[in-house]
């Protein structure tokens, strides 16, 4: 067994700042634990900071652990795969303690909603099969009709 904590920024890891709207780091909590059937991270949204529009091939579950941030969720019109056309079809608040499962494939963001304070979740990426790579498609977009480019 191997034991690990996600408080503090001991261990913090900078992200890609393309797949952010502000200032975020992370914590790679899987690697701490030596986990082989999911990738965990302990994401923490500085003041306003979300992700940009994405989907992974896998399922991923959120727990939030501090602040006030959403979900929201959006279904795509169109056939490109690079510019097509979004609408929000639901925004979930997520509160310290609150959990949520997102099924594999579905286009959404997530991140704080509070200009003033921090948000973190544990982020819990479930490969699609044993032995396989869990994989994000990250977008450029407005989050309101319309996406440009994959990143």
């Amino acid at each position: 067994m191997k034991k690990s904590n996600i408080n503090g920024k001991n261990d913090q890891r900078k992200v890609n700042p393309n797949w952010f709207t502000g200032k975020t780091w992370m914590k790679v909590l899987s690697e701490k634990i030596k986990s082989e059937d999911q990738d965990i991270y302990h994401v923490h949204f500085e003041k306003g900071s979300r992700t940009k529009l994405h989907a992974h091939n896998g399922n991923q579950v959120l727990i939030a652990t501090k602040g006030k941030g959403s979900l929201e969720i959006f279904r795509k019109y169109g056939t490109s795969k690079t510019n097509f056309k979004i609408k929000r079809t639901e925004r979930i608040t997520l509160n310290e303690g609150d959990i949520v499962h997102i099924p594999a494939k579905v286009l959404h963001t997530h991140g704080s909603i509070d200009k003033k304070k921090t948000f973190s979740h544990i982020a819990i990426n479930i490969l699609p099969r044993k032995n396989s790579i869990y994989k994000t498609t990250w977008h450029e977009s407005d989050y309101k009709s319309k996406v440009s480019e994959i990143i």
